[in-house]
């Protein structure tokens, strides 16, 4: 290793750097971080996202033509930096197009369920895309917190994070929970179907509440079915037999806004 900023940055050339090996096991492998405590967060969008947010990174990484060119711009606020040559940094990432830099940041601490919050039940939900998308809206639609049972996908994954574009940071994330946690919630649980209830726009829907999305193929699982207190269903004029469960998902998260609000 060559210093060129003791105090600030290092420039790595070898793959078996210790921080090269780490930024890349938890971009590679989905559920890495949850032996190892850290996540991966790549781009110029999501290292944006967790700052905003008041997330320092424990070590940040740069491709040596990012670093050049954008030094000026995030040096302030960063306690260690490793540059290393663009081909190492596409060595490291698992982008068909690598962002060029990335944050090694702490996984946000605090498994607990808490009570009273606004919240979304993801039920074995496998899309990393769905997932994502539906952080998405749980943030920008004031629901705090997101409740992942087990079989779902992996909330802090790579593919995840992409897809909620920076939503992590707003929101409470708990996972691998089974059906009778969510008594903890102490709110009302509303199901989602696509025959039984009332019209979701039509609903007097409850607030603070709890929303139940259940996987792409099978849905809710019974053990979440027999916890829910209300019913809804989303009109499609259209016929469609479905739709996307983020599609689903943003409509009834957005009902639930619109009617707090007024």
């Amino acid at each position: 290793m060559m210093e060129s900023d003791p105090a600030r940055v290092s420039t790595v050339v070898s793959r078996d750097n210790s921080v090269v090996k780490l930024a890349r096991k938890l971009s590679r492998d989905n559920t890495a971080y949850r032996k190892l405590g850290q996540v991966w967060l790549e781009g110029d969008h999501l290292c944006r996202a967790a700052r905003d947010r008041g997330i320092a990174p424990s070590v940040a990484v740069f491709a040596a033509s990012a670093w050049t060119a954008q030094a000026a711009q995030w040096r302030d606020g960063l306690a260690r930096v490793v540059v290393v040559p663009d081909s190492l940094f596409d060595d490291i990432s698992a982008l068909e197009s690598a962002g060029r830099m990335g944050f090694v940041i702490d996984l946000p601490a605090g498994t607990a369920v808490r009570p009273h919050v606004a919240s979304v039940v993801l039920d074995r939900l496998q899309d990393a895309g769905n997932v994502g998308s539906i952080l998405r809206s749980a943030a920008a639609l004031g629901f705090h917190q997101v409740l992942a049972l087990k079989g779902s996908a992996a909330l802090w994954s790579p593919k995840v994070l992409r897809a909620g574009m920076g939503a992590h940071f707003a929101l409470h994330l708990v996972e691998g929970l089974e059906a009778s946690a969510l008594p903890g919630l102490d709110l009302p649980l509303i199901a989602t179907s696509s025959h039984r209830g009332e019209p979701v726009h039509a609903s007097a829907l409850p607030w603070p509440c709890a929303w139940a999305f259940g996987h792409e193929g099978q849905g809710l699982d019974a053990a979440v079915l027999q916890q829910a207190q209300m019913w809804c269903r989303i009109g499609q004029p259209g016929g469609q037999e479905s739709l996307n469960v983020a599609a689903a998902a943003a409509i009834c998260l957005h009902a639930s806004a619109v009617g707090h609000s007024n």
